[in-house]
């Protein structure tokens, strides 16, 4: 049987799951990615390890895949999938943990007749399943923690300095916040880590266009900071100066204001040179405009003047933070493959 290489330990996880094996998907996942060899035969040598039997076969004839125990993976020209059900008519898989659904013909067209069925022991689990289960609940615990913290001390900040009081600063400290997710999530799209919530607010305009305006020059402040790190950091630095100190919402409005020419260049960008649409761009464009209008209607901006010497360490703080999230990217990047 001829190995096909498959990268994407994901493979390995769903496969598991369907098979209904119990396991944890961080340790599994890395016991894949430690594989020597990420093929069919090490997929075998693998599933051995977690009390399963599985087996190469070369079919004969692709059409006789309905006789096949299910779930099984399939070799085909564009990697391995999970097959999950087949009838006459069209055949369900699951590639890279989407499940999707072709013709019967056109997927045993596809396929290059290696497959690789399995059948789980009795005693088929994880090794020290128990310990791994427990480690991952205390991996979610702590990121539960953090987001609770983090929750409290908005709340706080937000209370204690009355941004409560104004309509104005309720909203901006609302829209901040929708601009740190929006960030967040461009900021993954920028290292290709696939999230469900990125592409599915991606696809409201037009699908596929937030990676391919990503992709471009343009996507790059002086070829060196992403426009997805310059959005986080700016939104991040702004939501914690109007709750720390709100003192200066002044120079935060005049920073808002020369932020928004931007706005125009982006738009003119997608539509007459990249002839895409970016739509995680155009919510930070909208935001930038909606956080001027709660600025100048709670008469925020006359606050700027004269200028006070805090714009200057705010702008510092800016680059500062951009600085910051560039030098972490290739952290991302690396954890991401």
């Amino acid at each position: 049987m001829a190995d096909n290489e498959h990268p994407d330990g994901a493979i390995f996880v769903d496969f598991l799951r369907c098979l209904g094996v119990s396991h944890t998907d961080s340790y599994s996942l890395a016991q894949f990615q430690a594989m020597p060899f990420q093929t069919l035969f090490g997929l075998k040598k693998l599933l051995d390890r977690y009390g399963i039997d599985a087996e190469g076969i070369a079919l004969g004839n692709n059409n006789d895949i309905d006789k096949l125990p299910l779930p099984f993976i399939a070799q085909t020209t564009k990697g391995l999938v999970i097959v999950t059900a087949v009838d006459n008519d069209k055949v369900t898989y699951l590639s890279q943990s989407e499940e999707e659904t072709a013709e019967r013909c056109r997927f045993t067209a596809s396929m290059t007749g290696n497959v690789l069925i399995a059948v789980p022991r009795p005693d088929a689990g994880e090794p020290d399943y128990g310990a791994h289960r427990f480690s991952d609940i205390a991996n979610r615990a702590k990121s539960w923690v953090l987001a609770v913290c983090a929750a409290g001390l908005i709340i706080y900040l937000f209370i204690s300095n009355h941004l409560y009081s104004h309509v104005s600063t309720v909203l901006l400290t609302l829209i901040n916040m929708a601009g740190v997710y929006i960030g967040w999530l461009l900021v993954e799209k920028s290292a290709h880590i696939k999230n469900r919530h990125a592409d599915a607010v991606c696809s409201v305009v037009e699908a596929g266009g937030c990676d391919d305006i990503l992709e471009t020059s343009a996507a790059k402040f002086f070829g060196i900071f992403g426009w997805s790190e310059v959005g986080l950091a700016y939104f991040s630095v702004s939501l914690l100066c109007l709750l720390i100190f709100p003192q200066y919402i002044g120079s935060l409005a005049l920073i808002n204001l020369i932020c928004l020419p931007f706005s125009f260049w982006s738009v003119w960008y997608q539509k007459f040179k990249a002839k895409t649409w970016c739509t995680l761009c155009l919510c930070v464009q909208s935001m930038l405009w909606l956080l001027f209008f709660c600025y100048l209607g709670g008469g925020w901006l006359k606050e700027a003047f004269p200028l006070r010497p805090e714009i200057i360490v705010l702008g510092v703080t800016y680059l500062t933070v951009m600085l910051g999230i560039n030098a972490l990217m290739p952290l991302i990047d690396r954890q991401k493959r």
